[in-house]
């Protein structure tokens, strides 16, 4: 795979680098240890740049290229009725649509060009209002979503009307990826087959998966036509899968990573602070270089503007091998544990099967957790 700059769009902000700060940096960054860059210039997009920022981007399996950093949109706004210790419906800080509204116009004002997305956020229409008030243009976007446990379950029809639903909501007429947000026992696989035929219609240019074991990856390559382009999981130190983001990317799989920050946890950490001090650098950005050093998708999520901006400073350094190493060492088996009775929970969750006998007897007794 390689990795490229990919320009930014249109809004500039005082905020912001200027742009010959940013050249320095994509200087920087084309002499780290990562696979082969390239750049991409010409055209009225890259002229059309917020102030030169850029971003490298990945080549995916089916020849996309995909930001290297997006913004999370979780619990942006909203926390969804079944998310983990939320109370049903509960709306995050102020009103729903102001607040998802505004801070992913704040992001877009500060240079993400791919929104993370899902059906299961809550969101999406609040998304797409501030995805219409920035004024970006469609191609300068990277659009993401899932269709969540509830809609897989009901089968093909649901997902295609999900799909659609997405579209409607986000006021595009194609998304630049969409995913399988859990592997839905006895169902996932035809979740998938939907998303192939929709990717041949051009609804979506890449399709791919979230959440999955390899296990879930073997049985859905015995039928599948496409080979998923991304796998996004949790990605941390303290939650390094090791074998299963090798295993992906083996098989030309890229790994987006969620809860790259731990939800803040981490920046406590005895370990993370040494480095913090050590590269006079925020907790946050040594966790993100971490993932973007293994070739991981990023995806930061804050509701503050100040933390978007910074969240960003991941390309123009790098950590040293032996940190990287002491870092990789932060994984226990007591978080490896805790994932695998999530994703025992999660497969289900939202479905008529979930918490049953009969749900029970469809989760897998054995599967790799690291």
């Amino acid at each position: 795979m390689t990795l490229s700059m990919r320009r930014g769009g249109a809004g500039l902000t005082t905020m912001l680098l200027v742009a010959s700060s940013v050249v320095c940096q994509a200087e920087a960054f084309l002499q780290q240890p990562l696979p082969s860059l390239r750049v991409r210039g010409g055209g009225a997009g890259a002229q059309m740049c917020m102030q030169g920022k850029s971003f490298p981007t990945i080549e995916l399996n089916d020849g996309s290229r995909h930001p290297m950093i997006g913004f999370g949109t979780y619990k942006v706004g909203f926390i969804p009725a079944s998310a983990s210790a939320a109370v049903a419906g509960q709306e995050a800080q102020g009103s729903k649509q102001e607040t998802a509204r505004e801070c992913v116009l704040s992001a877009l004002e500060c240079g993400y060009r791919f929104l993370d997305c899902a059906q299961f956020y809550g969101n999406e229409r609040e998304v797409g209002l501030a995805i219409k008030d920035s004024g970006i243009p469609r191609e300068e976007l990277f659009l993401a979503s899932k269709v969540w446990t509830d809609k897989i379950f009901e089968g093909a029809d649901a997902v295609r009307k999900q799909v659609q639903q997405t579209l409607d909501d986000l006021g595009t007429d194609y998304l630049d990826l969409y995913l399988i947000h859990w592997p839905v026992p006895s169902k996932h696989v035809e979740a998938y087959k939907v998303l192939e035929e929709l990717q041949a219609q051009g609804k979506l240019r890449s399709i791919g998966v979230s959440n999955y074991v390899i296990e879930d990856l073997e049985e859905l390559m015995q039928s599948a036509k496409v080979v998923p382009a991304i796998n996004q999981i949790e990605v941390n130190p303290f939650l390094y899968r090791k074998r299963t983001i090798s295993y992906c990317q083996s098989k030309g799989i890229v790994v987006q990573a969620y809860r790259a920050l731990r939800d803040g946890k981490a920046f406590s950490h005895p370990l993370i602070l040494k480095m913090s001090e050590k590269y006079n650098k925020p907790p946050a950005n040594i966790l993100g270089r971490w993932c973007v050093q293994k070739n991981v998708i990023y995806i930061p999520k804050s509701v503050k503007k100040e933390r978007m901006l910074a969240n960003m400073d991941v390309f123009d350094w790098t950590l040293e091998e032996k940190d990287m190493q002491e870092l990789d060492l932060l994984t226990t088996e007591e978080n490896l544990e805790t994932f695998k009775a999530l994703y025992l929970k999660c497969v289900l969750r939202d479905t008529p099967l979930s918490g049953t006998e009969e749900g029970k007897k469809l989760l897998r007794t054995a599967f790799t957790i690291d």
